[in-house]
C-alpha cells in the first residue's frame, strides 16, 4: 500500500528515533552491562571521612547510623552535620557519640551566617573532617554490606579524585514504588554508563567519594552556592572528567535509600532537582535532550501511525523490534543493579514508563516548589 506524504514523514521520524535510542542502547548503556564488576579486595588503600548530611533524621540516623560503624574497614571517621534540626537529633548524636568514637558531630545552628542550605552544611562537615578520601551519604541509607567503605576505595588508583558509586532505593509496597524504582533505575544506567565511558555528568550523594584537595581546590559548591540543590551532580559534572573518575557498581559496595513514599513528596523532589540541570555542561545538556527528546517522540510517532490502517503494521514492527532489543539489555542491567524482581516485567514496565513519566510531568506543573534541605 502507497503511503502518503504524512504518514511517510511520521514514520521517517520514527524510525529515526529508534535509531537514537538504539546507538544509547547499545553504544552507552550496553558498557555498563558487559563491565566485568571486580571483587573487593581486602586491604585498605586511605584513611576515609564519612560524611552524612541530616535534618531532623533523628528516625533515620538511629535506625542506620550504627550500621555505618560495622564496616570491614581500618581508618575511617563518620562526620555527622547536623543541619539546624528540631527533631531531637542533637540529643541522640550526643548520646551515640559516647557509644562510638569515631562518630564526630558538626551542628550548624539556625542563627549561622551565609546558611545556603545542604551544601553550607556540607561544606561545614568537610572542614571539620581529618582525612582527603571523603566518602558521602545520607541519614536515610544503608550501607548495603561491611565491605562499602573498602569498595568504594577499589577503584582509586592514585590519579583517581571521584568514586561515583550507586545507590539504589529500598523496595517498599505499592505501584509507586515499583515505578519510582525503575525510573531511578534509568537515571542510574545513564549516569553510570557515560562515567564508564569517560563522560562522569552527575553523581547522587547517598553514595559518592571524592578527595577533600580537589572540593577546596576548585573552591567546593562556590559555583553553584546560589541554588539549592546539586552539591552531588554539580560537583561531579563540574570537576569529573575520564581521567579522574572512576565506577563502582560492586553489590556489596552499594548504598540503599529510603524512596518517597507518596507521589506528591516524590514529584517535588523531581521539580527541585531540575534547578540543577540547567547548570550542566553545554555537551551534557544536550546528550540528555536528545535522548530524552527522541524517548517521547518515539512514543508519540508510534501512537500516531497506529491510526492509520497504511501504517499501522509498520508501526508495531518497529516499536516490537525496539522492545526486543531493549529487553536484550536492559532486564541484565536491572539484575545488575539490584532490582533483579523488575526484569519479569520489564516489557510492561517499559510501557508504563512512559506514561508515568508524562503523567508527572503534567502534574509537576501544579505542585508547589518547595525549598530543598
Amino acid at each position: 500500500m502507497e503511503l502518503n506524504i504524512i504518514e511517510t514523514s511520521l514514520l521517517g521520524a520514527l524510525i529515526f528515533c529508534f535509531l537514537v535510542q538504539l546507538y544509547f542502547s547499545l553504544f552507552v548503556h550496553l558498557k555498563l552491562a558487559s563491565t566485568k564488576v571486580q571483587s573487593i579486595p581486602e586491604n585498605a588503600l586511605n584513611p576515609i571521612s564519612v560524611i552524612v548530611y541530616a535534618r531532623n533524621e533523628a528516625k533515620s540516623l538511629e535506625k542506620y547510623l550504627p550500621n555505618l560503624f560495622n564496616q570491614n574497614y581500618p581508618n575511617f571517621e563518620v562526620v555527622v552535620v547536623n543541619d539546624r534540626s528540631w527533631d531531637g537529633t542533637d540529643d541522640l548524636l550526643e548520646r551515640l557519640a559516647k557509644q562510638y568514637t569515631q562518630l564526630k558531630v558538626v551542628t550548624v545552628a539556625e542563627g549561622d551566617k551565609f546558611i545556603a542550605g545542604k551544601k553550607f552544611a556540607v561544606t561545614m562537615g568537610i572542614k571539620a573532617s581529618s582525612y582527603d578520601w571523603l566518602v558521602l551519604t545520607d541519614a536515610d541509607c544503608e550501607p548495603a554490606s561491611a565491605n562499602w567503605l573498602m569498595g568504594m576505595q577499589q577503584p582509586a588508583a592514585e590519579s583517581t579524585e571521584i568514586v561515583i558509586g550507586y545507590a539504589p532505593l529500598m523496595k517498599k509496597r505499592g505501584f509507586l514504588n515499583v515505578m519510582i524504582r525503575f525510573e531511578t533505575f534509568f537515571k542510574a544506567v545513564n549516569y553510570l554508563a557515560y562515567a564508564l565511558k569517560g563522560k562522569p555528568y552527575m553523581g547522587v550523594g547517598r553514595n559518592l567519594a571524592y578527595k577533600k584537595s580537589l572540593f577546596f581546590k576548585n573552591k567546593g559548591f562556590a559555583a553553584h552556592m546560589h541554588i539549592a540543590v546539586g552539591d552531588d551532580d554539580l560537583f561531579v559534572n563540574s570537576n569529573g572528567n575520564r581521567n579522574n573518575t572512576e565506577v563502582q557498581i560492586n553489590k556489596e559496595a552499594q548504598v540503599w535509600g529510603e524512596p518517597k513514599t507518596s507521589l506528591i513528596a516524590y514529584l517535588r523532589e523531581k521539580k527541585v532537582q531540575k534547578g540543577a540541570k540547567v547548570l550542566y555542561k553545554s555537551g551534557h545538556k544536550l546528550m540528555l535532550a536528545i535522548q530524552a527528546i527522541a524517548y517521547f517522540l518515539f512514543y508519540a510517532f508510534t501512537i500516531a501511525l497506529l491510526c492509520f490502517k497504511a501504517t499501522l503494521y509498520l508501526a508495531i514492527g518497529v516499536f516490537v523490534l525496539s522492545l526486543i532489543v531493549r529487553c536484550l539489555i536492559y532486564p541484565r542491567l536491572l539484575k545488575r543493579l539490584n532490582y533483579g524482581e523488575l526484569r519479569w516485567w520489564f516489557p510492561l514496565l517499559d510501557i508504563i514508563l512512559f506514561v508515568f513519566v508524562v503523567f508527572n510531568s503534567f502534574l509537576s506543573i501544579f505542585v508547589k516548589k518547595v525549598q530543598w534541605k
